[in-house]
């Protein structure tokens, strides 16, 4: 599913694959997910995907908005240490895609958070980088 740029993104669940793997994922987004709702944040779209980029979950934290990138690991280890330049990278130009389609050019208050999923844990890492970094 793409969308074009600039327009807003439906707010649609994607559909659980068939591989392992993406089973895994997507159990991972739906747990945290849940955990991000148990904390207070609203979750408005789920996998939100352009030729830039996607976003795993945006949510909404009182007036900021929130680009959660989740990460799942069968075991414990530093889930969140696998997200590269590159990856922030493209999940910020897809940020800028959906806030650009959203908002026009007035954005409110945003920042980039990662949700790990290791085993049976989940550690939320608010903030856990920036828009500002080199691309």
């Amino acid at each position: 599913m793409k969308f074009r740029p600039g327009g807003t993104p439906p707010q649609q669940r994607h559909a659980i694959g068939t591989a392992p793997a993406q089973r895994l994922g997507a159990a991972a987004e739906e747990r945290a997910c849940a955990f991000l709702r148990q904390r207070g944040l609203q979750i408005e779209a789920r996998n939100v995907r352009y030729r830039a980029g996607e976003i795993d979950v945006v949510a909404i934290d009182g007036h900021t908005w929130v680009f959660v990138e989740v990460r799942s690991r069968c075991w414990p280890g530093d889930a969140a240490a696998s997200i590269d330049a590159r990856k922030r990278g493209k999940i910020r130009r897809a940020a800028q895609l959906y806030l650009s389609g959203r908002f026009g050019d007035r954005w409110p208050p945003c920042r980039f958070d990662v949700v790990a999923v290791e085993g049976s844990r989940i550690a939320w890492l608010p903030s856990a980088f920036t828009g500002e970094e080199e691309w």
